[in-house]
């Protein structure tokens, strides 16, 4: 559907920052026939990583904007990661989900950050919907009712301005449009200081190396190694107080830390920094016309690897909603209620996971030795001294606030599977063949006519039948269908729940409740 931008502006989106968060954003809404405009103030892709997980919710994201062929080669399955305590024995063991997985993709990877972003960003440049201004620096902003004016300045000194309907800040941590707009950042009280560190091993280097990647529950020094694709291997190792977080970065600092793995010769330094590791969650995820995304609207500590998939999560769910507004599918009070639900949902899903990597990191980090013997103790006796896997995807939560069914269900907020369903003499993924937009998923049992009859007032909407022309190969939808009990699935465009129901008067009740909040 071609965008209509409105008189007197000149793009519907501007993306300010095209990091990943700001390259899927800006590639989702060209995508969606929206007219978007994109700056960094970077004119290349920073050339060593910095995220280093991406989970298959990511991943089916990718597929949609068509950029998982280039992704692919820099992508590996995550290890387990395995926790060790104070006296090196074994306390907790996270692993992925059993096969056949649910969303089509390996659930937990490791990737290759600077290919990755480069992929994101010429998918965009490459898009005639998009303008992609690089060397560029948003210097401040105006909103009026019509749109926001964004003032620019290149680094080439060059000015100019441009104006856009609304505005998706995603440039990051230190976001200068989140302070123009007088968002505050809220601190849930987590603050340390960690040195990061990059190796590339060499075989000598990789002989030595655990198998896994592993949690040093140590109270002396805290530390992480995470197996990364290749030979890239990373620690994330905690300072102790009086320590110098500039000094520990100079290498042969950096190399007295990971004398217990290498030395020198085993490898070479990629990249070594230090952070202070933060929890922080913005007070409001809109001002106006102006929205945060991804290191702009929050910060985790990085635990589970959840950095840049939560950046990608925020996008993911604004763009369609962007694109229903700007494309006139909701007006009115109804458009407002949509572009709200965007904080809210958001706000909760990162608040609640962050708790949970806080709960992680306490793990991690006790310092007190007699406080993390009690903790192995404790650990251990749960699991009745055997540690069992715990997949990771069982610490992320679904969305419980927001644009879902007012009728209580545990289905509601979760993430509809993304099965293998049979094309020909070919087995594709379900997303290929249903498209983007609103699904109403049935299984073969639920009539086909009745749901198109009731579905006539929500627009857009692909109603889709599993059964003899959608087959799937594994069972996964099948499977997800019988264990929440229900026989259709009312499906967002970013892929959530928003209802199920059992049967028709069920879901005419779901439809109706739908199409009067989306106006």
């Amino acid at each position: 559907m071609a965008s209509s931008v409105q008189r007197g502006v000149d793009f519907d989106v501007a993306v300010v920052g095209f990091g990943p968060s700001g390259a899927v954003a800006a590639g989702l809404l060209a995508g969606m026939g929206l007219r978007v405009w994109v700056c960094d103030r970077s004119r290349e892709v920073y050339d060593k990583p910095r995220a280093i997980a991406v989970d298959h919710e990511i991943l089916r994201v990718f597929q949609q904007l068509g950029v998982m062929d280039a992704v692919a080669p820099h992508l590996e399955p995550f290890t387990p990661s395995e926790y060790f305590g104070v006296d090196g024995q074994l306390i907790k063991r996270l692993t992925m989900v059993a096969p056949p997985y649910p969303l089509g993709y390996t659930p937990s990877n490791v990737f290759t950050q600077p290919p990755v972003e480069a992929a994101l960003g010429a998918h965009v440049q490459g898009h005639a919907n998009a303008t992609v201004e690089l060397g560029t620096q948003v210097t401040s902003l105006d909103q009026d009712d019509e749109g926001v004016t964004l003032q620019w300045r290149r680094d080439d000194g060059e000015e100019g301005r441009t104006r856009a309907r609304w505005v998706v800040a995603c440039d990051g941590a230190s976001s200068s449009v989140r302070e123009q707009v007088g968002m505050a950042l809220e601190d849930l009280s987590f603050d340390e200081p960690w040195l990061v560190v990059d190796v590339l091993a060499n075989a000598r280097g990789m002989a030595k190396l655990p198998a896994t990647s592993v949690q040093y529950c140590e109270p002396d020094r805290p530390c992480t190694m995470v197996i990364g694709p290749g030979n890239h291997r990373r620690w994330e190792i905690s300072l102790k107080p009086g320590e110098d977080p500039q000094k520990v970065v100079e290498p042969a600092e950096t190399w007295k830390l990971l004398s217990r793995w290498l030395t020198p010769e085993d490898g070479k330094l990629w990249r070594q920094a230090s952070y202070r590791f933060h929890a922080l969650v913005a007070d409001r995820w809109r001002s106006g016309r102006v929205f945060v995304a991804g290191d702009a609207a929050h910060q985790q500590p990085p635990f589970l690897g959840q950095g840049m998939c939560q950046g990608v999560r925020d996008v993911a769910n604004l763009a369609w909603k962007l694109a229903a507004v700007c494309h006139g599918e909701v007006r009115g009070a109804a458009a407002e209620a949509l572009l709200d639900s965007y904080g809210i949902e958001r706000a909760q899903h990162v608040r609640q996971l962050t708790s949970r990597i806080k709960g992680i990191g306490a793990v991690i980090c006790e310092r007190d030795e007699t406080k993390a013997r009690e903790r192995d103790a404790r650990m251990l006796a749960e699991c009745g001294g055997v540690v069992r896997d715990m997949p990771r995807q069982d610490v992320l939560p679904g969305l419980e606030l927001g644009l879902l069914s007012p009728a209580p269900h545990g289905a509601n907020g979760t993430i509809f599977p993304q099965p293998w369903v049979e094309q020909g003499e070919a087995r594709v993924r379900f997303d290929t063949l249903a498209g983007n937009g609103w699904w109403l998923v049935l299984d073969p049992a639920f009539d086909a006519m009745d749901a198109q009859a009731l579905a006539r007032g929500v627009p857009a909407m692909t109603i889709l039948r599993l059964g003899d022309a959608l087959r799937e190969t594994e069972g996964v939808a099948a499977d997800w269908f019988r264990r929440h009990g229900c026989r259709a699935a009312i499906v967002r465009p970013d892929r959530y729940v928003y209802g199920v129901a059992s049967n028709a008067a069920e879901l005419d009740a779901q439809l109706s409740a739908l199409a009067a909040r989306l106006g």
